[in-house]
């Protein structure tokens, strides 16, 4: 083998390697429409949190509304970390005006308030835990997919605190 000949295969191999590297990092759609979907969800729920903090009857209902607040705010910003790192752009807001939880939500107060609030999280957090559970077992970037599997269990326990605070919403 001639000096040129291995020049070419090392080449070869270098250039495998890198687009393979690439294709092993880089954002596959289903990975950027999660990014998508979670940088929306976070928002959401952040807000959410912080109206049945002030128009929640039940002092557990307020007090998971600051839970949410701070946990999805804090998923949030680490979400946008990861967009950073991954080079793809995530929502900065949501529109409040369009958003027809959020719009229902602004009309009711109180125990009212309460059961509609926790209908809509039980309801939200199911479809999230589906997506992160997805995202966790099938991401095709790993920073993406660690992400998923970092914030299940915290999806997972706002949906049982929303469960269980909706049997006791039902009694009052």
């Amino acid at each position: 083998m001639t000096i040129r000949m291995m020049i070419v295969a090392g080449a070869c191999v270098c250039l495998a390697t890198v687009e393979a590297y690439a294709q092993q990092t880089g954002l596959s759609s289903a990975d950027k429409e999660f990014m998508i979907m979670a940088a929306k969800t976070n928002m959401t729920e952040a807000h959410l949190g912080q109206m049945a903090q002030s128009e929640g009857a039940a002092t557990d209902v307020k007090n998971f509304g600051q839970t949410l607040t701070q946990d999805h705010t804090k998923a949030y910003e680490e979400l946008t970390e990861l967009s950073g790192k991954t080079g793809e752009s995530v929502p900065k807001g949501i529109n409040v005006g369009k958003d027809a939880t959020i719009q229902q939500l602004a009309k009711l107060k109180g125990p009212a308030f309460d059961r509609v609030f926790l209908r809509h999280e039980i309801q939200d957090h199911e479809k999230a835990a589906t997506a992160f559970r997805r995202e966790a077992e099938r991401g095709r970037n790993p920073e993406v997919k660690g992400y998923a599997q970092k914030l299940l269990p915290t999806i997972e326990e706002h949906l049982r605190e929303a469960q269980k605070l909706a049997k006791t919403a039902g009694k009052a």
